[in-house]
């Protein structure tokens, strides 16, 4: 998920979104445990991705 896509979201809209890419983070995390998967450039990805949207909710609060 890209940055500009990220401002565009809803302080509502992010803390959905968060949770979704929480889980899906640690799906891919458990998932890799238990048998190496393809791409696992993928739980890089998603760790970013998490802390984009979770940088964007704490700027949000702090202003």
């Amino acid at each position: 998920m890209k940055q500009s896509e990220i401002i565009n979201l809803s302080a509502a809209e992010l803390q959905v979104k968060l949770t979704e890419l929480r889980k899906a983070y640690m799906d891919l995390k458990s998932t890799h445990a238990i048998s190496p998967i393809a791409n696992p450039l993928q739980i890089r990805s998603a760790r970013r991705a998490v802390a984009r949207v979770a940088t964007e909710l704490t700027k949000r609060e702090l202003q």
